[in-house]
């Protein structure tokens, strides 16, 4: 057998002691200084890698010298390189490449947490300024029985807010053309005539029954968007407005205010408002997709300023001034303070429902509606010491019921039938 290879010992060479390597051998090599700086750090790198990883399988390079010059050692490392397997290396991608999934979930976590908590905020907002508004709209009637004069100063504060925020880039202001206006004008004819009637029968009866008549808003729904969009309501949608109509049926029977001109202009108010919502699927849907929400309701409520103003000069004369005011007997400075606070409260309310429907679904926006209305029916009821019969209650928490079912079957689809 032929040896590997023969060397000879030099007297001035120390004598190699057999060292003995522990199970578990660790190797810092020795970098000779004729290396480059790249073999340094390639030593370097090797040395982490191998410290980490003491299972992996090394080889050892040698350099052979029979030079006689260096009187330290003849055998110097200069590299730990480790046999790195293929899985092995795998696995290090893995687990360098967790560590930013796992924080991309924890800022998915937190940017969903400020989603609901901003959309939970939405909605206490939109219920508190409808409460406000109901109630302190309610007390301006009271007193001051000039329901157009009123409708009008509501759609003059919201003008005015429109435009302030426009003015300063609060709200980016829209580019509107002629063809645009044209389109917008039917949508604002019944948004106004819808306000106007609203505010008529607060005027007349209860906040709590023009609330409960106004429950009734799905039947007029599912009527013009057969006549007019050709949209045929499923059977579970039928259905679910027999409670909408027995409630307010069996409310309206019951309710202590009732008068005709009340419930008429209550109904007048449904109709009107559905109405818009039909037209703006009908008109807006193709020529309009334009402008947002938002924006389409500032552009509605200045459109509706603009056309009650004269009606109301010509309906009711300037009553709305302090000579007016003190020889009826009013204060004032009340009345002034109150109207702007409704007022103020009225183009909120609506500016924020249009803000939450930019975040949910129309089902889910049409439950929040319906428990807003229970929410102002109480709340009316607790401020204004309401007197409720048994009977009136459960009418309206039928009503109610009703509205809760069509918003939660409206989303069913009825099955398409087979060629």
């Amino acid at each position: 057998m032929q040896s590997a290879a023969a060397f000879t010992v030099s007297p001035s060479l120390p004598l190699l002691k057999p060292r003995k390597f522990s199970t578990n051998p660790r190797f810092e090599p020795i970098v000779c200084n004729s290396l480059s700086s790249k073999r340094h750090d390639l030593g370097v790198v090797s040395s982490n890698v191998i410290s980490s990883s003491p299972s992996l399988p090394l080889r050892r390079s040698w350099n052979l010298s029979s030079s006689s010059s260096s009187s330290s050692s003849m055998f110097r490392p200069w590299a730990a390189v480790p046999l790195i397997d293929p899985e092995a290396k795998n696995r290090f991608e893995v687990r360098a490449n967790a560590v930013p999934e796992s924080a991309g979930g924890e800022e998915e976590k937190s940017s969903s947490l400020n989603k609901t908590l901003v959309l939970g905020l939405l909605f206490g907002l939109w219920y508190l300024f409808n409460i406000y508004f109901n109630i302190y709209n309610k007390q301006v009637l009271k007193a001051f029985h000039y329901p157009v004069t009123i409708t009008v100063i509501q759609f003059a504060v919201g003008t005015v807010l429109v435009l302030f925020m426009w003015t300063f880039n609060l709200y980016k202001r829209p580019k509107i053309s002629g063809a645009q206006l044209a389109a917008i004008l039917p949508l604002a004819v019944v948004h106004t005539l819808g306000n106007l009637f609203t505010n008529m029968s607060l005027g007349k009866v209860a906040v709590s029954f023009t609330h409960t008549i106004k429950a009734s808003e799905p039947f007029f729904s599912v009527i013009l968007s057969a006549m007019f969009l050709g949209e045929l309501p499923t059977p579970w949608v039928v259905g679910s407005l027999v409670p909408i109509v027995g409630g307010v049926a069996l409310a309206s029977v019951t309710e202590a205010s009732f008068n005709w001109a009340g419930f008429w202009s209550a109904m007048a108010s449904n109709l009107t408002n559905q109405s818009r919502n039909v037209l703006s699927k009908k008109v807006m849907g193709t020529k309009e997709d334009s402008l947002d929400n938002i924006t389409l309701f500032s552009i509605i409520t200045i459109m509706s300023f603009i056309l009650l103003a004269p009606a109301a000069v010509f309906m009711e004369g300037v009553k709305f001034t302090p000579a007016y005011l003190t020889s009826a007997g009013l204060n004032v400075k009340e009345l002034y303070v109150r109207s702007l606070i409704a007022a103020l409260c009225f183009h909120a309310y609506q500016q924020v429902s249009y803000m939450i429907l930019q975040r949910v679904s129309p089902v889910t926006h049409s439950v929040g509606n319906c428990v807003k209305r229970v929410v102002v029916i109480v709340s009316s009821v607790v401020v204004f010491k309401t007197a409720v019969t048994p009977i009136n209650a459960l009418g309206t928490g039928i009503a109610l019921a009703g509205v809760f079912l069509y918003s939660r079957v409206k989303r069913i689809k009825p099955k398409a039938k087979a060629a």
